[in-house]
């Protein structure tokens, strides 16, 4: 088995990883901040650790650091909380966007509770900032756009983005779902709310994810519950991370996803997107001559490690079977981004993707590139 499916979920996960959910199962297995008994203040103790470990890394405050179960679940707070905060208003977005964000603002229209405005993104930078700035109104509250798109692995310019943001008052959200791990992402860099998978560059378990805000604009809590704080109070708390973490945590998750973030850092980011970048680098240059491969990368804009590709007229789905049943597993289909796929072209095929690890190597991308030339034919450069 050959897995090149990390963009969905990263596997294998690092052995400390998995020795850190086994023991937080085996030695931490009270509730956190639910009891006063040492157990109970112990595995507390190992979840704030995690915490504070996820906090520094996005460049936030241990208390504005909430686990969520995935990114959806952490941008599904993120945008309601503000726009319920703010009331009726209008929000900006992208042609690049995953059904994690175009859904809940679609959903938050129907109920008539905001309207929003879909950015062209174009082929460079400068044409998604433009498109962006003409959309922005008196009432336009947020803007919601992806740190790297999932299906082409184009990477949009936050800092620019966040510039933008500061000059007219709105809330930056970044879907930080590709980029987490892969490239440095930081609330100084003028994001107000980072979300985030434990699951895929962060290599913590499936279940797990981090919503990071710089507070500067308020949310409002879409479920309400025990917390283990103010329990004699009616009201759910007002402050963070309580207010957004009723009922009992994925507590050996986190804890596993605070050693996941510690091993992104022992590693490097830069070295990590470096290593992955070269793999599909290698990719791409063994695809140029085989016959009836298509490459779907935005020449104009810098690249997150993704490679979408079609294989003559076959069904996305149709070429991930055969490369699954010889032993390569990779993605097929619209990856949840209907938009991406839209404005590529793909809509009716899909894509293949290719996302590799820093698990993977060379010798990975090339046991690919020969099967494909043997199914397909041409030269591999």
């Amino acid at each position: 088995m050959i897995y090149l499916d990390n963009a969905a979920t990263t596997y294998p996960k690092p052995v400390s990883v998995l020795h850190t959910a086994e023991k937080a199962l085996y030695d931490y297995g009270a509730n956190p901040g639910r009891s006063g008994h040492r157990l109970s203040l112990e595995t507390s103790k190992q979840v704030f650790n995690a915490r504070e470990s996820c906090a520094e890394f996005f460049g936030g405050e241990t208390e504005n650091t909430v686990f969520t179960l995935n990114c959806t679940h952490a941008i599904n707070f993120a945008l309601k909380g503000v726009c319920q905060t703010v009331g009726h208003c209008h929000v900006i977005t992208s042609d690049l966007e995953h059904n994690s964000v175009i859904r809940p603002l679609h959903a938050l229209y129907k109920q008539k509770r905001i309207s929003y405005s879909i950015a062209d993104s174009g082929d460079s930078d400068s044409e998604l900032i433009a498109s962006l700035e003409r959309l922005i109104r008196r009432d336009t509250a947020v803007i919601a756009i992806t740190a790297g798109c999932n299906v082409n692995g184009r990477i949009t310019p936050l800092s620019d983005i966040s510039a933008l943001c500061r000059r007219h008052n709105i809330c930056l959200i970044a879907d930080c779902a590709q980029a987490a791990g892969v490239i440095p992402l930081s609330l100084s860099d003028g994001i107000n709310i980072i979300c985030a998978p434990g699951h895929k560059g962060l290599y913590g378990p499936m279940g797990t994810g981090v919503l990071v805000t710089d507070g500067r604009f308020p949310l409002s809590t879409l479920i309400e519950g025990g917390t283990g704080s103010a329990s004699g109070d009616i009201d759910q708390p007002d402050f963070l991370p309580d207010s957004f973490e009723s009922g009992t945590i994925n507590t050996p998750g986190a804890i596993a996803l605070g050693r996941g973030v510690e091993f992104v850092n022992t590693k490097g980011i830069d070295r990590i997107y470096a290593h992955e970048m070269s793999l599909c680098e290698l990719f791409i240059k063994r695809c140029e001559n085989i016959k009836g491969i298509k490459l779907y990368r935005c020449e104009n804009a810098k690249s997150l490690p993704v490679v979408s590709f079609t294989a003559g007229d076959e069904s996305s789905s149709v070429t991930a079977d055969m490369l699954s049943q010889n032993g390569f597993y990779l993605r097929g289909g619209l990856h949840c981004n209907f938009l991406a796929h839209k404005k590529q072209g793909t809509l009716e095929t899909g894509t293949v993707r290719l996302a590799p690890s820093v698990f993977n190597t060379r010798s990975d991308i090339i046991k690919l590139t020969e099967l494909l030339y043997r199914k397909y034919g041409g030269k591999i450069s």
